[in-house]
């Protein structure tokens, strides 16, 4: 017997969620009386007040709750949280790098913030952001090149509202982040995440793809380092995530999530919403109209530089377009999708 997926109906400041993220500090689950529990990021606003937990009660109800947290010298200088991931401790949130739907780039979208998940159960806890200024875009560009994963050109408009129109307003604005965007370069749009067992992350990318429309992961380096100015982070491998895209069709990135096998849950999709005046579906609609589907896949393995991942169906969620988070805890999926002014939380039973 199929069980059917039922909708859970939530609202948290207004606003709209991207990614799932289930809690495991047991410390958080204890100050929200939680049998289980998601973190979410809304997506309007500095991320320090973008932070959200879904609350499941031991009754079985729902509830949310905003966490505002304290960013420090960074606060107010953020936009456009999009994907969460976890490594020793840590929840890291990660910015599009990318810009509004009619360009240019936008540098206060290009951070990665974190915070120590145990500390989330005490009010405003300390989030340490790093702006990256278009560092992780100049990375991410070289490694895609150097691969030669057969990626899609972009659009003479995609490549003039992004790329030529955000060197422009640099220059004249004397912005030191200028040289590391170069005329042929694509916009990075950071839609999903994922932590590795090394401690690398996985990005899953919503633009660019390849030019049979499949979608992108990238493998980075040296997270940690950059919070204490060590270092920046390093793309180590380029991936192109194959059999999820159908003939005639984009599809990015839209959610990814780490397994305990050691395999990889994610949904894959449009690469921007219809309506919307995209620029990105001006110039490739085929990327458009894609609902969302659950994917699996292994890998990559450790040492792989990149290549070829293997994804298979698990789900086809269509009609939605707008599934923006996925997780399984003890054998129930559970996905969020991005609705106006509210959060949609559908569960399919174990």
């Amino acid at each position: 017997m199929t069980c059917l997926p039922r909708t859970v109906e939530l609202a948290v400041a207004g606003n709209e969620a991207s990614d799932l993220l289930p809690v495991r500090a047991p410390e958080v689950l204890a100050a929200y009386g939680a049998r289980r529990a998601f973190w979410t990021v809304l997506d309007e606003g500095p991320v320090e007040d973008c932070l959200a937990l879904l609350v499941e009660r031991p009754d079985g109800g729902w509830s949310t709750h905003h966490l505002p947290m304290d960013a420090g010298v960074e606060t107010g200088r953020t936009e456009d949280g999009e994907a969460l991931a976890r490594h020793d401790g840590w929840v890291y949130v990660f910015g599009s790098h990318f810009g509004s739907k009619r360009g240019p780039l936008r540098p206060r979208r290009a951070f990665v913030a974190r915070f120590r998940e145990a500390e989330a159960a005490a009010p405003l806890p300390r989030l340490h952001v790093v702006r990256n200024q278009f560092r992780l875009h100049r990375a991410a560009n070289d490694a895609l090149l150097a691969a030669g994963l057969g990626i899609l050109p972009a659009g003479e408009r995609v490549r003039h509202r992004f790329i030529a129109a955000t060197r422009d307003r640099g220059t004249a604005r004397a912005k030191t982040w200028v040289g590391r965007l170069a005329e042929d370069d694509l916009p990075i749009n950071v839609e999903a995440a994922a932590c590795t067992p090394t401690g690398n992350v996985l990005l899953g990318l919503r633009f660019p793809v390849t030019g049979r429309g499949e979608p992108i992961l990238l493998e980075v380096a040296g997270l940690a380092g950059m919070f204490d100015r060590r270092s920046w982070p390093r793309v180590v491998g380029a991936y192109v995530l194959t059999g999820v895209t159908r003939p005639g069709e984009l599809t990015g990135f839209r959610a990814l999530s780490a397994r305990d096998d050691g395999g990889y849950d994610a949904v894959v999709g449009s690469i921007d919403a219809l309506g919307k005046r995209s620029v990105l579906l001006d110039d490739h609609p085929a990327g458009g109209d894609v609902p969302s589907r659950h994917v699996r896949f292994h890998g990559p393995l450790h040492g792989a530089a990149g290549g070829a991942l293997a994804g298979d169906l698990v789900a086809d969620l269509g009609p939605l377009h707008n599934v923006e988070g996925l997780a399984e805890v003890d054998g129930a999926r559970y996905y969020v999708t991005d609705e106006d002014h509210r959060v949609a939380l559908l569960i399919t039973p174990a």
